[in-house]
């Protein structure tokens, strides 16, 4: 019996390389607060993603939380149920409503032709999320936020490194949030930013990371505590050296599960956006229970009997948590695809060093469970 394989693992940058960004952090003694290292990370991560601004986070969620307080959003916000529940539990947090609409068949994203009906005179903003790594329908959600006077706030956890159309996804909407939680494609163990498009706004970010502070005894706005340390951006800038190469690594496993799972009845794979680059953060599959002839949580059961540990992402919906049951816009009616989604998904491991044995093992326990 082999080892348990999880849906995903870290990559982790040499440890000599690392230790070496620690030595000079422990002779400097600057921990935090707009480090050296954080100022780098920050202007490498601009460059890299071809953004005009990055500020730095503790992690994703603070991130948009804080976000929601930059751009002073209130009242209620249009959003999807198909998501990890930090997206929903920021607006929550924020003494936000949220609206919930449903996403289309093929990528999962909010479908921007279910948004106009969910617009209310409440309605102050847009918080699409582009699902999977897939891009939003962007150009048709920014129509929408500029004929009704809205704001977009891009949930970008998966979309780290993305293009579309030749342009940085992160360059759409107002803002865009990334996570670098372990889980994602790039890591700073835990951490995050906000992707702004002026320097004004990068300043308000600034402050509201670091308690509205504007000045050694002026405080400017009611802020948080949302810095990224010097560990974390020294271990982040170590990552972009290795992140390409990772990528490839996981295009390889993904190229791998389409060759082998495309053909088998009852079997979705999600495949990259046209019009998009793509960074293989998950991969998940769509079980059709009458064609595969098992229920999706009895080919999750079965995968985890022999140690393999995917996750259902994302199910239950976000709609379906006790906070949220009981909004008119979370009734199942209101949500079909969505539901439909998270009754069939599976995400089956993938990381760089993922082995090619244990990628057969976990391809062929699929075929032969099949009924």
């Amino acid at each position: 019996m082999m080892k348990n394989i999880l849906v995903t693992q870290p990559a982790l940058p040499p440890l000599d390389e690392f230790v070496e960004l620690l030595k000079d952090i422990w002779d400097s003694k600057w921990l935090t607060n707009n480090g050296k290292y954080h100022q780098q990370l920050e202007a490498a991560l601009a460059e890299y993603l071809g953004v005009k601004y990055v500020s730095l986070f503790t992690n994703g969620t603070l991130a948009l939380i804080s976000a929601l307080q930059v751009l002073r959003i209130t009242g209620e916000v249009i959003t999807t149920p198909y998501t990890f529940v930090a997206t929903t539990h920021s607006l929550h947090w924020n003494g936000i409503k949220p609206v919930f609409v449903d996403v289309d068949p093929v990528y999962g994203n909010l479908d921007p032709t279910k948004i106009e009906a969910a617009i209310t005179p409440k309605t102050i903003a847009i918080v699409p999320v582009h699902v999977y790594g897939n891009p939003a329908e962007v150009e048709k959600i920014q129509e929408i936020a500029d004929t009704y006077g809205l704001k977009v706030i891009y949930d970008a956890a998966h979309a780290f490194g993305v293009n579309y159309k030749g342009h940085s996804i992160l360059n759409f909407g107002d803002l865009s949030i990334l996570s670098f939680h372990a889980t994602k494609v790039y890591n700073t163990i835990e951490g995050g930013a906000i992707i702004c498009h002026d320097e004004k706004t990068k300043k308000r970010i600034d402050y509201l990371k670091n308690f509205g502070f504007a000045g050694e005894t002026t405080v400017i706005a009611p802020g948080i505590n949302a810095k990224m340390n010097e560990v974390q951006a020294a271990y982040g800038l170590l990552q972009l050296k290795y992140l390409k190469e990772n990528i490839r690594k996981r295009k390889e496993v993904a190229d791998i599960y389409d060759r082998e799972l495309d053909n088998i009845k009852g079997i979705r794979t999600l495949k990259q956006h046209p019009n998009a680059t793509h960074n293989y953060p998950y991969y998940p599959i769509f079980i059709d229970e009458k064609e595969y002839g098992k229920t999706r949580d009895e080919l999750y059961d079965y995968l985890k009997a022999n140690n393999i540990f995917g996750r259902r992402y994302f199910y239950p919906l976000v709609s379906e948590f006790p906070m949220y049951k009981g909004l008119d816009s979370a009734k199942p009616s209101n949500l079909p695809n969505a539901h439909k989604k998270a009754e069939q998904v599976i995400c089956l491991p993938i990381y760089p060093d993922l082995e090619s044995d244990k990628l057969e093992e976990i391809i062929q326990i699929i075929k032969d469970f099949k009924g």
